[in-house]
């Protein structure tokens, strides 16, 4: 069989006096009928770290970092960029994410024996243009589905980064976990622990937006099911995992609420699935304190800001998403007055696209509902009458500037206070955004 190769990486090949092959992602995809192309690709050989090196270099390739104690080396040939390693088997202590010994060898067995999955496991001697399996990983693929190179329990035992790995990996690809593979991930659960933060928060990203990667639809929900159905999202969001058989009213949900949460991503578009998944964290505080679910956005935006810091997310998009949270139950049932509502569009203008996106997932998360929200239809007609009004829904928009005001007596320290007000009363009344009628009007707040 042959898989599509760049002429570099052929050029690459034929000055190895050994074979050099493809591996990983790149022939899973390719097997998978998947998009490839995307995909970073690595190649490794039976071969020590200089012994590729002075192969490499003798056509053109540029090394950019080398590795010695695991065998890697980075180049680039050409504009392309790839990475190698030597053929090798690892040593790990239970649960640690790197190797504690590296032993180099010529068996490609051991060297498949060493990865995560089998489907990851299948290699492509690219000079000879021929499919190496040691492990039978074509099948897995021929079959979508997931096993681990070893024995389950082992394999997640030497790297708990990989009980996230299973995650993403199903999520994008839509391969299906066997039974012990998700019995070996539950087994290790608690691994998770000693993952670090930053690699915990990448793979949950990378799983809230893996549709994305090779058009999976509701990959995200189906990577966030793994994780729960492994116990391993008990240890990376607990406060989530406490609603888990939490009952909620029938006359508005139909699943617990951490099901409607995971259903919420499931629903999400991609720029607001953080928010889905955490907008409803403080239910079972609320529910475990106070024995009701009342005012349970503002625990969610206070859980959501210490769970940021925890899997040290940048401190922006914590900000935002907590601000998603505290926001998302506001007139729910469609009762709050239109001048409130046009109160609301210019305070949060900065998010309020966002806004109307995490309360449509909430809306269809309840009952699977995927019509539109009553409470999204009702703000974007009155957004949609503001505009056709000419109502400014930001300062930007507003007719009169800072200076203009301290001109016009308005202290300093008072000018963004004075601003927020005329931005308000020119929401509710459009006529007023002219500057003559703005610094008049000023006074009423400057002191």
């Amino acid at each position: 069989m042959k898989i599509p190769c760049s002429e570099n990486l052929k050029q690459l090949a034929q000055a190895c006096n050994f074979p050099l092959y493809i591996v990983g992602g790149y022939v899973r995809d390719f097997l998978a009928g998947l998009d490839c192309g995307k995909k970073d690709i690595d190649i490794c050989a039976p071969a020590d770290t200089d012994a590729f090196i002075r192969c490499a270099q003798s056509c053109g390739a540029h090394v950019t970092a080398v590795y010695r104690n695991t065998g890697t080396v980075k180049l680039t040939l050409k504009g392309e960029e790839y990475e190698f390693t030597c053929f090798r088997s690892d040593e790990y202590v239970r649960g640690e994410h790197r190797p504690v010994k590296t032993f180099f060898t010529d068996d490609i067995t051991l060297d498949a024996k060493r990865r995560d999955f089998k489907c990851n496991a299948v290699y492509y001697d690219i000079l000879n243009e021929r499919i190496s399996d040691p492990l039978g990983g074509v099948e897995d693929i021929s079959n979508k589905r997931l096993t681990t190179v070893a024995d389950a329990d082992k394999v997640f035992g030497e790297d708990g980064l990989r009980l996230m790995r299973l995650a993403r990996q199903s999520a994008q690809t839509g391969f299906t976990p066997s039974e012990e593979c998700l019995a070996g991930a539950t087994n290790n659960a608690r691994l998770i622990a000693d993952v670090s933060a930053e690699r915990i928060y990448a793979e949950l990203t990378a799983i809230l937006h893996a549709d994305e990667r090779y058009g999976n639809t509701y990959g995200q929900y189906e990577g966030l099911k793994i994780l729960d159905k492994t116990r391993v999202l008990d240890y990376i969001l607990p406060e989530l995992t406490a609603g888990r058989g939490m009952e909620q009213p029938a006359s508005f949900h139909t699943h617990d609420v951490l099901e409607h949460s995971l259903r919420a991503v499931k629903y999400a578009q991609k720029e607001v699935r953080l928010a889905a998944l955490l907008h409803d964290i403080g239910k079972p505080y609320c529910r475990n304190n106070f024995g009701t679910y009342h005012n349970h956005e503002l625990e969610s935006a206070r859980i959501t800001t210490e769970v940021g810091a925890r899997l040290k997310m940048p401190k922006k998009l914590t900000s935002e998403t907590a601000r998603l949270c505290e926001t998302h139950m506001y007139d729910t049932r469609c009762d709050a007055r239109e001048s409130k509502i046009r109160k609301f569009i210019v305070k949060n203008f900065d998010i309020f696209d966002k806004v109307l996106l995490v309360k449509q997932a909430d809306f269809s998360a309840c009952k699977d509902n995927l019509s539109p929200a009553p409470c999204v239809v009702k703000w974007r007609g009155i957004y949609e009458k503001m505009i056709k009004e000419g109502a400014p829904v930001n300062l930007k928009q507003l007719n009169v500037r800072g200076d203009e005001l301290i001109k016009n007596g308005v202290k300093p320290e008072k000018v963004g206070f004075v601003l927020e007000n005329l931005l308000r009363d020119c929401a509710l009344d459009a006529k007023l955004n002219d500057n003559k009628t703005l610094l008049k009007r000023a006074n009423l707040y400057k002191d």
